[in-house]
C-alpha cells in the first residue's frame, strides 16, 4: 500500500457500491501525522474529502497504526481495545464501516 494520502484517493474506486447501498454516514478519520479526511458515504457512493469536522463518527489513529490496520497486519477491533484505534460518535455507524474495508 502507497501512502494515507494515496489510501484515500484510491478509496472511491475499491469500494463496491453493492456492499453500502442504504448506507447513509459520514466518517472523519484523523491521521496523526499525516492528515484528516472525511468520508461520505451515501447509498452506494463515497466521496473523500481532505479536511472536515463534522461526522457521524471520528477515528484516531496514528499514522503507522492506521496504515496496519488498512494493509490487514492490525485487526481493528484490537487496535481499538488496545487503545491504537479510538472511536467518537456513532458506533452503530463506526461498525457499518466493515462494509468498506
Amino acid at each position: 500500500m502507497g501512502s494515507v494520502q494515496e489510501f484515500f484517493e484510491g478509496l472511491p474506486g475499491r469500494v463496491d457500491p453493492e456492499r453500502i447501498a442504504g448506507m447513509n454516514n459520514t466518517y472523519l478519520f484523523e491521521v496523526e501525522g499525516a492528515g484528516t479526511w472525511k468520508v461520505a458515504v451515501a447509498d452506494g457512493t463515497i466521496e473523500v474529502t481532505e479536511g472536515g469536522d463534522d461526522a457521524d463518527a471520528t477515528f484516531s489513529a496514528s499514522e503507522e497504526n492506521f496504515e496496519k490496520i488498512v494493509s490487514g497486519e492490525q485487526n481493528p477491533t484490537t487496535a481499538y481495545m488496545t487503545g491504537k484505534l479510538k472511536i467518537k460518535g456513532d458506533m452503530g455507524a463506526a461498525m457499518k464501516l466493515q462494509k468498506i474495508f
